[in-house]
């Protein structure tokens, strides 16, 4: 069967090219999937606006209202990293419900992704770090909600520690979230996840397999998880600017190789959401987000 795949042309909001967010590289990776047969009509799915009471599952009620009335306050807009106009609050609204429905999916087939999310620093009371809302841990609050399941693995290997989804879920037991991340990266202040596991600068494939390696077992053992979100963030890889890990191509790969492999082979559903990845050679950023849906595709 096609791995399923939520997109939305709207998951660009039209930076300019020069912005440090490379917006641009949302169309470039559907570029690469479809050259790769994987974007295929019978996979693709598009995601509506998320509707507010989604939304205020998990942010508060105030700072929702900002950002669909697109009345972010300034001090907010900075720590996000832009304004937040129409087609930004527009795009938040769609990237996070392109993650429920791709949750959704992972439920029905087993693995299904979505071509943007991963907006992990958006805390509960306002966005933060390129971040406006937080998709994973939405969905994580709307499928708890519906009964949809009982309890949910996060899988956070972004280089950047996930303390909005840390900060949203801290006081929810059914959600599990562990953040494996750039010690000395962004945020300055990290907010803690149930498991926090730090590397130093320069960490390369053969130490970062190790210790993922060690740690999924423990996880799956701990509980029974109905489903997995896998936050598969670039930003981990040698040539990413925001980074200072030292990945590979071929690092990455083996990396969500051990990630999915993992969960599907204990028949736990896996919902990948593509994370952060920042060059100016977004092309090349394009083809390294591709790796993931290039290895789920093999477990679909």
């Amino acid at each position: 069967m096609a791995l399923q795949i939520v997109h939305h042309p709207d998951y660009d909001a039209g930076f300019a090219v020069n912005h440090r967010f490379p917006m641009s590289k949302y169309p470039l990776l559907m570029a690469a999937l479809r050259a790769r047969g994987l974007a295929v009509p019978e996979a693709l799915s598009m995601p509506e606006p998320a509707p507010a009471a989604w939304l205020k599952l998990a942010h508060a009620g105030d700072y929702v209202d900002q950002v669909l009335a697109c009345e972010v306050p300034a001090r907010i807009e900075r720590e996000i990293g832009f304004p937040v106009g129409q087609r930004v609050s527009l795009r938040a609204q769609l990237a996070t419900a392109g993650t429920v429905l791709a949750a959704r999916l992972a439920l029905k087939h087993g693995i299904a992704c979505n071509a943007a999310g991963g907006s992990h620093h958006a805390r509960r009371a306002q966005g933060a770090g390129f971040c406006t809302f937080n998709d994973v841990a939405v969905a994580s609050l709307a499928l708890l909600a519906e009964h949809a399941v009982g309890n949910i693995l996060i899988v956070d290997l972004d280089v950047h520690q996930g303390d909005g989804t840390a900060d949203i879920l801290k006081d929810e037991p059914r959600a599990f979230t562990f953040s494996m991340h750039g010690e000395r990266n962004y945020p300055a202040r990290k907010i803690a996840s149930d498991l926090d596991v730090a590397l130093p600068d320069g960490t390369g494939d053969a130490a970062y397999l190790d210790r993922l390696g060690a740690i999924l077992p423990e996880l799956s053992a701990s509980r029974r998880w109905d489903i997995a979100f896998y936050n598969a963030g670039v930003d981990v890889h040698a040539e990413d600017r925001l980074g200072r890990l030292s990945l590979t191509d071929n690092g990455l790969r083996a990396r969500d190789k051990a990630v999915i492999g993992h969960f599907r082979a204990r028949g736990i559903p896996l919902c990948g959401v593509i994370g952060g990845g920042y060059s100016t050679d977004v092309p090349a950023l394009a083809q390294r987000h591709a790796i993931l849906f290039e290895v789920a595709a093999g477990f679909a």
